[in-house]
């Protein structure tokens, strides 16, 4: 019985030693395909965590609440962009403080990627706006949006070969979703009674103006911090009434001062328009969508431009 039982035992401690080596090794590859991504904007993090799914970490820089423009990188920041293997950002004209922040960043492994890459740039331009300055809201026009899904699976694929069959998939079927909401804001902006909408914020909506032939007049360029003039708000108010607009859109994460100030005097009714650079706590908690935002987005811009 010795004799049969000592060769079973020595069987059986190869066996145990080799799983537990593969279980080991299963460990290490899942280690190694583990991908943490830091991202600065709302439109980004959203993107990514589409085309990648469940097997990536991806982290929104900004945190929820925090008006883009305006944000700070803290020293915390800098840690967790420090551990990233991805930083995606839209450039520097959105997110100057950027430079700064990858300045400090000591990581052999870590890929930088400018999501707005092949996409042609609008100036800040018009009536009142003639600045030369560019504007960075490029993901308001759906075309430019599909462009930044393909530079980050470009990036997403380079960081991890493996992946490329399911970044693929995913991107393309998120990209066919965008393709849809351009058709359905397109159709429904063909029934309007109006083309021209006054915005209460910072001008943040010329991509979606001229992808879809309207007028957009806003209260004021630049920073959302910023004010506009008393001949400015003379200027909206008799542009609201010449051409009888019913309607006035502020922005989100901003007290919409402005807009109310326009409403009370042209009896307009107030409506959100959500420029998506990042979403509240609430909006974060409930688990919006960049898609939901401008589903949102288009009903309020059918019932300001009466359409259908």
């Amino acid at each position: 019985m010795k004799i049969r039982i000592v060769p079973c035992i020595i069987l059986s401690l190869i066996f145990f030693i080799a799983e537990t080596a593969c279980q080991r090794q299963e460990q290490k590859v899942g280690k190694a395909k583990q991908i943490n991504v830091v991202t600065t904007l709302f439109p980004l993090y959203d993107f990514t965590k589409n085309i990648a799914g469940d097997k990536v970490s991806v982290t929104l820089l900004l945190p929820p609440g925090v008006e883009a423009h305006s944000f700070e990188p803290k020293a915390g920041d800098m840690l967790r962009v420090n551990g990233a293997d991805l930083f995606i950002f839209t450039g520097k004209s959105m997110e100057p403080w950027a430079d700064g922040l990858l300045k400090g960043v000591d990581n052999k492994g870590f890929l930088v990627v400018d999501a707005s890459t092949g996409i042609t740039l609008m100036e800040e331009k018009e009536d009142h706006h003639d600045h030369g300055k560019i504007d960075p809201h490029l993901w308001l026009d759906f075309a430019n949006a599909q462009k930044i899904v393909d530079n980050i699976l470009a990036a997403m694929i380079t960081r991890d070969p493996a992946g490329k069959n399911m970044y693929t998939q995913n991107a393309e079927a998120y990209k066919a979703k965008l393709v849809d909401l351009d058709r359905r804001y397109k159709e429904t902006f063909l029934t309007c009674k109006k083309n021209i909408f006054i915005h209460g914020g910072h001008f943040a909506f010329n991509y979606l103006a001229k992808r879809y032939n309207l007028v957009y007049i806003s209260a004021y360029p630049g920073s959302p911090d910023a004010e506009p003039t008393p001949k400015r708000l003379i200027t909206l108010k008799k542009k609201m009434q010449e051409n009888n607009i019913k309607y006035v859109y502020y922005e989100e994460l901003i007290a919409p001062r402005v807009a109310e100030v326009l409403a009370k005097e042209t009896g307009a009714i107030l409506l959100k328009l959500h420029g998506a650079h990042n979403i509240s706590k609430e909006e974060f908690e409930k688990g919006v969508s960049f898609l939901s935002l401008m589903e949102g987005n288009l009903k309020n811009l059918k019932a300001g431009l009466e359409c259908q």
